[in-house]
């Protein structure tokens, strides 16, 4: 198994990202119908990953948002698409379900990256703590600080 990581640009929070992805699900946000991924949301990607084959065995797309990996959704899928101008990419279908992870600091990059499931962050409450009552600004400020 293996995991992705990518920015989330333009997003703000974990809040924001759900909130696009519903709209994008109904079929607005970007002018797409949505039904490139069965009802559920979906990202594309310029580079089809060479080592799809393990990521499909249980990865999920982990999402740095504000210069802090905050989720992930598992991938349920990854197929060759074609954008509106017609150059080839990959379409990466994700799982609804948005779970938060312990903050963790990365800096930014272009595109995706390989994450191996040793260096994956947790999720949130798998410590036996349950961060998640905790407002995300005051996640992101406690990681910050490696306070969780």
């Amino acid at each position: 198994m293996l995991h992705m990581v990518k920015l989330a640009v333009g997003i703000a929070s974990i809040d924001d990202l759900a909130h696009r992805q519903r709209t994008m699900m109904e079929g607005a946000g970007d002018g797409l119908d949505g039904t490139h991924a069965d009802g559920r949301p979906w990202l594309r990607t310029r580079m089809y990953p060479r080592r799809a084959e393990e990521i499909l065995q249980g990865g999920s797309l982990y999402r740095v948002i504000g210069g802090m990996i905050l989720c992930r959704q598992r991938i349920a899928d990854i197929r060759p698409d074609v954008r509106e101008d017609g150059a080839a990419c990959a379409l990466v279908v994700l799982a609804p379900a948005i779970v938060p992870v312990v903050p963790r600091p990365m800096r930014p990059f272009q595109g995706w990256r390989y994450l191996r499931p040793a260096d994956a962050p947790p999720d949130l409450g798998a410590g036996g703590g349950d961060a998640t009552a905790l407002p995300e600004a005051l996640r992101r400020d406690l990681a910050g600080l490696c306070l969780i």
